[in-house]
């Protein structure tokens, strides 16, 4: 009598077993966009932090080996695909001088599946704004 005891509840575990295949599958393919979604975010506050970087800081500029703010954004993040927009706006005081440059990083994140309470598609943007740095007078 043990013995069909025994086989019957390997079947009733290969049944519990197949019905929550799918909902672990799920949970695996949610676990895998939320992780490609953090790395998006760090790499879209690591291109706007170079740029801006780049933009306000004169000598970083001519000791680079970059011409715009794009090529030094976009560095940080070699390969990423789709490749991140990037724009740049100067702030200038009432005198016309240069305070302040705001660049901000978008890229939009599309997600591996298109499950059911997971949106399809994430637009992420990212705004670093730093003062621009003085010209040392030597």
């Amino acid at each position: 009598m043990r013995r069909r005891t025994r086989a019957g509840r390997k079947g009733a575990a290969i049944v519990e077993f197949a019905v929550l295949i799918p909902f672990l599958l799920y949970l695996c393919i949610v676990a895998a966009d939320w992780a490609r979604l953090m790395y998006f975010s760090q790499c879209v506050n690591d291109c706007a932090r170079a740029g801006a970087l780049w933009a306000s800081d004169a000598e970083v500029r001519q000791k680079s080996r970059y011409t715009t703010v794009t090529d030094a954004a976009l560095a940080e993040s070699p390969g990423i695909s789709p490749t991140p927009t990037v724009a740049e706006t100067d702030t200038t005081d009432s005198q016309g001088k240069l305070q302040w440059v705001t660049v901000t990083v978008t890229i939009q994140f599309n997600t591996i599946s298109n499950f059911p309470g997971v949106p399809a598609s994430q637009t992420l943007s990212r705004s670093i704004r730093a003062k621009v740095a003085p010209l040392e007078s030597r």
